[in-house]
């Protein structure tokens, strides 16, 4: 969960007659690199509250699901089990197991062995036998992995962040926000009353794309925009390399989009259009 340097999260406040219009901006860390939070129209008593519980949840959410500190994630790695996992986590694992099935098995949380012996220059072959996401066991009461297998939720993880973050918004009376984790969550209109709109581009900064995004996420992934010893960091599960430098994927959650975004990368288009067929709501935005 740290592909990305620079979190800005823009909530406007529902403008009231009469009123001048504020910005406050609160700046801090988490998930791996640096977060900011700008409010239009909220009083300095309320931003401040808001600024705490937005700090809360981002720890509540590296607690969960991170593998860069002491989390839910990287003890079921460690263990091979989590007892109880919590209705969150067991959510989040509950999607990736829809998106694997709808794409084939592109998307597969169970790369994790692969990805880490390529960054460290050991054995691929041995990691490539570990992976497999029916050997997966998700239940309210325990998740449970085969035999050295270990999980990565950096496909779905920064989304499912921003949508969890969007909820928190919209609880505290923020019915205008776009939230940027990597991915984007919109959130009714922007400040000047138009609509929240994107720009999609290659990897060579040429636009593909501008899609407007009213009450929407979008999510795009590109393959080499990280390294891993040379390789795409994006991993086929049967060792597909990707067919495509960027894949942009709109969807009512950013969980989804997410997701959808980096199996895209490693499947042909016949098969993205027939995974799309199986979540309704999701859209391919842009594909190069």
């Amino acid at each position: 969960m740290n592909r990305r340097r620079f979190l800005c999260l823009t909530a406007a406040a529902l403008a009231l007659p009469g009123r001048r219009e504020t910005l406050s901006e609160w700046q801090g860390t988490g998930l791996g690199t640096t977060l900011t939070l700008r409010l239009v129209g909220a009083t300095e008593a309320s931003a401040r509250r808001l600024f705490h519980r937005v700090e809360a949840e981002i720890t509540r959410i590296e607690t969960l699901a991170s593998l860069y500190r002491d989390s839910a994630l990287t003890r079921l790695n460690r263990d091979g089990r989590l007892a109880w996992p919590g209705d969150d986590l067991a959510g989040l694992l509950g999607l990736a197991g829809q998106v694997h099935a709808a794409t084939g098995g592109a998307f597969d949380p169970t790369v994790q062995p692969l990805w880490r012996a390529l960054a460290t220059g050991q054995d691929t072959t041995a990691a490539a036998a570990l992976i497999g996401w029916h050997r997966v066991r998700v239940a309210p009461q325990e998740i449970r992995l085969a035999p050295g297998q270990q999980l990565t939720l950096n496909g779905i993880a920064q989304g499912w962040a921003a949508d969890r973050i969007a909820a928190l918004l919209r609880a505290n009376g923020f019915a205008n926000a776009l939230v940027d984790m990597g991915e984007t969550r919109s959130m009714g209109h922007r400040p000047d009353g138009a609509d929240w709109q994107a720009q999609i581009t290659d990897a060579n900064g040429m636009p593909l794309a501008s899609p407007r995004l009213t009450n929407r996420a979008l999510a795009t992934s590109s393959p080499q925009g990280t390294l891993i010893a040379g390789q795409p960091h994006i991993l086929g599960p049967t060792g597909q390399p990707p067919l495509w430098q960027t894949a942009s994927v709109s969807a009512p959650s950013a969980a989804l989009a997410d997701a959808l975004s980096t199996a895209f990368c490693l499947m042909p288009r016949p098969a993205i259009d027939a995974a799309l067929a199986a979540f309704p709501g999701a859209r391919l935005e842009a594909l190069a």
